[in-house]
C-alpha cells in the first residue's frame, strides 16, 4: 500500500533513506528506519523515527515527530524538552517531539522539508 506521494517516495529511493508506509486504524504515517543520530548527542546512536501524515498531507503539514526507541541527551543525561510524551503507533510506545512547523508551502513541501526540521530539531535539542 502507497502512502506518499511519487516525489516523496522518489526523494527517499534517491537519498537511500529506509523506510516503510504503516498505517494505523485511520492514520496514515511513515516510518525512517536505522536513522543515524548526531553523534555524541543522545545515548543512543540511532533510531526509527515516527512521522504521522496528516489527512490532505503533502498541502497540509506533518506537526511533530516520534522517536523509538527513546532517546536521552548524552551530556546531561534527560529528555529533551518537549520530548518526554509518550504517543501509541502499531502498538508500540514512541517519543514524541513536540515540534510545530507554520511555515510549511502547500505545494511546495514536501517529505524533504519535514525530514530537514527533523535534523534541525535532533541537531539543536537541549
Amino acid at each position: 500500500m502507497s502512502i506518499l506521494p511519487s516525489a516523496d517516495r522518489e526523494y527517499l529511493d534517491t537519498k537511500q533513506i529506509r523506510f516503510e508506509e504503516v498505517t494505523d486504524g485511520t492514520t496514515s504515517a511513515i516510518i525512517l528506519k536505522s536513522w543515524k543520530l548526531p553523534d555524541g548527542q543522545f545515548d543512543a546512536g540511532a533510531a526509527d523515527i515516527l512521522v504521522v501524515l496528516p489527512p490532505g498531507y503533502p498541502d497540509v503539514a506533518p506537526d511533530m515527530f516520534h522517536l523509538l526507541p527513546w532517546v536521552k541527551l548524552a551530556k546531561a543525561g534527560r529528555y529533551p524538552n518537549a520530548a518526554d510524551q509518550p504517543v501509541s503507533f502499531v502498538g508500540k510506545s514512541w517519543q514524541r517531539w513536540s515540534r510545530h512547523n507554520a511555515e510549511w508551502r502547500p505545494g511546495v513541501d514536501g517529505i524533504w522539508t519535514m525530514i530537514k526540521r527533523i535534523e534541525h530539531a535532533l541537531e539543536i535539542a537541549a
